[in-house]
């Protein structure tokens, strides 16, 4: 085992500087997340664009997002899959955020995001998973396979305060497990003080 691989095993932390990367916003213009400063950012990292139970989780995050912005709050949501698979798919939704494509998952190495075909298992063996899987139809989310997609990719959330550290490392245990909604929701609420971005 190489040195860089035995420091991508090692999860990112609460006290750590988010690493900085490039992406672009909603306007094609190109921003990295250190431009975000000043402000609270959710970095969220998704499976696929065609996920459904990833559909599910950025439909809820639309839903919350106006609130979340007005309290200084930027989301970022990161994919394993190309520009063209975003628009077929979770590009559809008209997010109104940036959508990241990643299909070399460059990304995902900088956040230490885990592959676990044991916690995939884990999770469509889990009767927990048949509420969200309902969900998701009744919305209108199909359990459609992306051709090529890494689909032991387990999902990942960072909430970075407007310094650039991170102040929470959710690394799920299984596919539908992410941040409570209410945890965001007390993030994006502390200090409501909004410094504008420099």
């Amino acid at each position: 085992m190489t040195r860089r691989h035995i420091i991508m095993s090692i999860p990112l932390r609460k006290g750590a500087a988010a690493p900085d990367f490039e992406f672009s916003g909603m306007d094609n213009v190109p921003l990295r997340l250190s431009d975000l400063r000043g402000r609270k950012v959710l970095l969220a990292f998704f499976r696929n664009a065609a996920c459904a139970l990833c559909n599910l989780r950025v439909r809820h995050m639309i839903r919350h997002y106006p609130r979340w912005h007005g309290q200084g709050l930027e989301v970022l949501a990161v994919f394993e899959s190309p520009d063209f698979n975003l628009s077929r798919y979770v590009g559809r939704q008209e997010a109104p955020f940036p959508l990241i494509a990643d299909p070399q998952a460059s990304l995902y190495d900088l956040y230490r995001v885990e592959v676990s075909e044991e916690k995939t298992q884990a999770t469509i063996a889990d009767v927990n998973t048949h509420p969200f899987v309902a969900e998701a139809a009744a919305e209108g989310f199909a359990l459609t396979p992306e051709e090529g997609s890494n689909m032991n990719r387990i999902p990942a959330e960072f909430l970075i305060d407007e310094d650039g550290i991170v102040q929470i490392a959710h690394y799920g245990r299984l596919i539908t497990d992410h941040l409570p909604m209410d945890a965001i929701d007390s993030f994006a609420a502390a200090g409501e003080t909004v410094r504008p971005p420099e």
